[in-house]
């Protein structure tokens, strides 16, 4: 049966391959991306190509919050149901670590605006439906001044490892507080040095084929395998599920992650 599924980053990278998966599956997509031009080219390339299913664009700037509720106002208006949301979109390196709401750009991109995104769109999910947040095998303890912004990390990847893992926790959380009532919700680490942008900027590396990132988010938004899978974490480098940071397994320090979170978005 086609699903309704939103990628947000789908225009370029795993969330683009996933997106050209998905559609040829003949499934209706809503595509997030950050630039007019290139969800555009995304949606032209999409519509060439062979799928049933319709196509959303949408376009929001992440690193700002300002944006996120309004996104998600859109999506609520244009649609009832959504079955599957994959946070995709990420960042590693950017021009200004800092965005305007004063929050360290990876936080505010990996871990804060999905969380933002995803709460406000629980109302359109259903016990069956599915998030699917985009983990890393780079996970690091999360500083909690560095997430609230109080803190300046200067290391790129210490920040982008610390705001995966911050990413890992709330899944958890979520899983935990929501239970049956919630869609299931899974961190997947698609796959280290996959062929992204980020990895080329981040290692000067080409990189693996993105089909192993996008076979994977295939899997996980709709496959059985997943089903169940509500507060776990798959690990793709080892084909299989797995544990995460010891972290993302204490409910305490997943709770005080959660609190800096609500306190960011309030």
């Amino acid at each position: 049966m086609a699903k309704k599924i939103l990628i947000t980053g789908a225009t370029d990278g795993i969330g683009l391959e996933t997106a050209k998966r998905l559609y040829s599956e003949g499934h209706t997509l809503l595509l997030h991306g950050r630039s007019a031009e290139k969800l555009a080219a995304t949606e032209q390339m999409l519509a060439n190509g062979t799928g049933a299913g319709r196509i959303y664009t949408y376009i929001a700037d992440l690193s700002r919050l300002a944006e996120v509720g309004p996104l998600a106002d859109t999506i609520t208006r244009e649609h009832d149901q959504l079955d599957v949301i994959i946070n995709n979109a990420g960042v590693l390196r950017a021009p200004e670590n800092i965005t305007g709401d004063r929050l360290d750009v990876r936080f505010a991109v990996n871990t804060v605006a999905p969380y933002l995104l995803t709460k406000r769109l629980l109302p359109l999910m259903r016990p069956t439906s599915r998030v699917v947040n985009l983990s890393s095998a780079a996970q690091a303890p999360v500083e909690l001044a560095a997430l609230r912004g109080e803190k300046c990390l200067l290391d790129d990847m210490s920040a982008y490892a610390q705001s995966k893992l911050a990413l890992t926790m709330w899944n958890n959380a979520l899983a935990a507080s929501l239970g049956s009532q919630g869609p299931v919700f899974v961190a997947v680490n698609p796959g280290s040095l996959l062929a992204s942008k980020m990895v080329k900027e981040g290692f000067g590396i080409a990189g693996k084929s993105l089909s192993i990132g996008a076979d994977v988010l295939t899997r996980a938004a709709l496959s059985y395998e997943f089903a169940n899978a509500s507060g776990d974490y798959f690990d793709n480098d080892k084909g299989q599920f797995g544990q995460p940071h010891p972290d993302a397994l204490n409910d305490q320090k997943c709770a005080a992650v959660l609190a800096v979170m609500e306190e960011l978005i309030d």
